[in-house]
C-alpha cells in the first residue's frame, strides 16, 4: 500500500533500521552526543535562534507556544480545523481569543489581520498555519508578521508549519515561533514536534509556564543536550538519520525544488484529466481536489490501485481528497499516484483512460514540458 496521506508520510527504510536499534537511555553522554548533532541540523533547517523538540504531537506543542508565548489575547486564524484548534487552545489555557473566520479554501489577507489587531490593543500573540491541511492552504504568513512587527514590534508570531517546514523555504525574520511536527515532511512516526524560537521569544517566555509544556524548562536543558523530562530517544535516532539523508540528497534548498517540482507535476497532471483544485492558493504539501466523487475515488484508489490517500474534514468530509507531496518521494511512486487518479475516472465512467496524468506529470517532472 502506498501511503499518500499529507500525515503521516511513508518512513524511510534506512530510517526504520536506524530507530530499530538497541534502546538508549536519555542521560547519557552517548545520547547526548546524538541530541547535540541534531540539533546543529535543525538550526539550518529552521534558521531560528532557538530550537526544542518536545515528546509530544503537534498538538503537543501548539499549546506549548500559546501557553508561553500569550500572556493575554490570542488572535487565532480559522480557515480550517488546526487554524480553529488554535482557538480552542487559547480558551483552555484561560486566555483571551479572537477569531479571524474564513472558508476552508481562502487565505486570510494581511489587512484583515493588521486592522483586527489594531482593534484589539489585548492582543499579543497570534497564531496562523503555513499550511492549513485542512483543505491545503498556503496562508501569506512572513506578510502577515512583518506588518504585525510594524505596527508592534513586541507581538509574538505563532507560525504553524507542521504541514510546511522541510516542504519550503520559510521567511523566519518576524516570526517568533515556527512549529513543525515529526510525521509530516521530516517522515518519521507521530510523537515528536520541534519548535524553532526567536531571541523575542525566549525573552517573553521569561520562566515560563505550565509543568511538562515550560519551553523556558526546555531551553535550558536543551542547551545542554538534554531534556526537562524523558527523551523522545527513538525518534531523535530517527530524526537525525532523516536530517543526515536529506543533506545526503543534496541538502535542504534541493529538497525544497523537489518538492515544488512535484507539486507542479500532481496539481498540473490532475487539472489536465479535468479535476479542480479546491484552496484558491494551494500550499506546496499536498494537493486538495473537490469533487462530487471524492468518496468513490478514494475507495478505488486504495482498494483497486493500493494508494491511501486522505479525504476531508467536518463539512468537506466526502467532497475532497488530499494527494501528500512532502518528503523524499521517489517519482515513479508519484507518477503512479496520479495514474491510479486517472484510472479511477475511467472505472466511474467519467473519462476514458488515455495516460494524459502520467504524461503531463513526467513532462513536469523530467523537464520535457519545455
Amino acid at each position: 500500500m502506498l501511503l499518500f496521506t499529507p500525515g503521516p508520510t511513508p518512513v524511510p527504510q534506512n530510517v526504520r533500521n536506524a530507530m530499530s536499534d538497541e534502546t538508549m537511555h536519555h542521560r547519557t553522554p552517548e545520547f547526548e552526543a546524538i541530541f547535540e548533532q541534531t540539533r546543529k541540523h535543525l538550526f539550518n533547517l529552521f534558521k531560528t535562534d532557538e530550537v526544542v523538540m518536545l515528546a509530544s504531537s503537534g498538538t503537543g506543542a501548539m499549546e506549548a507556544a500559546v501557553l508561553n508565548l500569550c500572556h493575554n489575547t490570542l488572535l487565532n486564524v480559522n480557515s480550517g480545523k488546526f487554524g480553529e484548534r488554535f482557538g480552542k487552545i487559547a480558551s483552555a489555557c484561560g486566555l483571551g481569543h479572537v477569531e479571524i473566520k474564513n472558508e476552508w479554501d481562502t487565505p486570510v489577507s494581511v489587512e484583515a489581520v493588521v486592522e483586527t489587531v489594531k482593534n484589539n490593543p489585548n492582543i499579543d500573540a497570534i497564531a496562523v498555519q503555513i499550511s492549513e491541511s485542512a483543505g491545503g492552504l498556503r496562508h501569506p504568513v512572513e506578510e502577515i508578521a512583518k506588518a504585525l512587527k510594524e505596527i508592534n514590534p513586541n507581538i509574538m508570531i505563532i507560525a504553524d508549519g507542521i504541514t510546511a517546514v522541510g516542504v519550503e523555504k520559510i521567511d523566519v525574520t518576524h516570526i517568533d515561533c515556527l512549529i513543525a511536527g515529526s510525521q509530516k515532511a521530516l517522515m518519521l512516526p507521530p510523537g515528536l514536534s520541534i519548535l524553532g524560537l526567536s531571541n523575542s521569544a525566549v525573552e517573553k517566555m521569561g520562566s515560563g509556564r505550565g509543568y511538562y509544556l515550560n519551553l523556558a524548562s526546555e531551553v535550558k536543558k536543551q542547551k545542554q543536550n538534554t531534556t526537562a523530562y524523558t527523551a523522545a530517544t527513538t525518534l531523535i535516532i530517527g530524526l537525525l538519520e532523516v536530517l543526515q539523508t536529506i543533506e545526503a540528497d543534496g541538502g535542504i534548498d534541493k529538497l525544497y525544488e523537489k518538492t515544488a517540482l512535484r507539486a507542479k507535476a500532481v496539481r498540473t497532471s490532475l487539472q489536465a484529466i479535468g479535476l479542480h483544485s479546491y484552496p484558491t492558493t494551494p500550499a506546496l504539501s499536498m494537493t486538495t481536489i473537490d469533487d462530487e466523487n471524492a468518496s468513490e475515488i478514494r475507495k478505488l484508489l486504495k482498494e483497486d490501485f493500493d494508494v491511501n490517500v486522505a479525504g476531508g474534514q467536518d463539512h468537506l468530509k466526502g467532497k475532497i481528497f488530499r494527494i501528500n507531496q512532502m518528503g523524499l518521494i521517489p517519482p515513479y511512486k508519484m507518477a503512479w499516484v496520479v495514474n491510479a487518479v486517472e484510472l479511477s475516472l475511467a472505472k466511474l465512467g467519467r473519462r476514458k483512460y488515455d495516460g494524459t496524468a502520467s504524461k503531463v506529470f513526467n513532462e513536469i517532472i523530467f523537464g520535457l514540458d519545455n
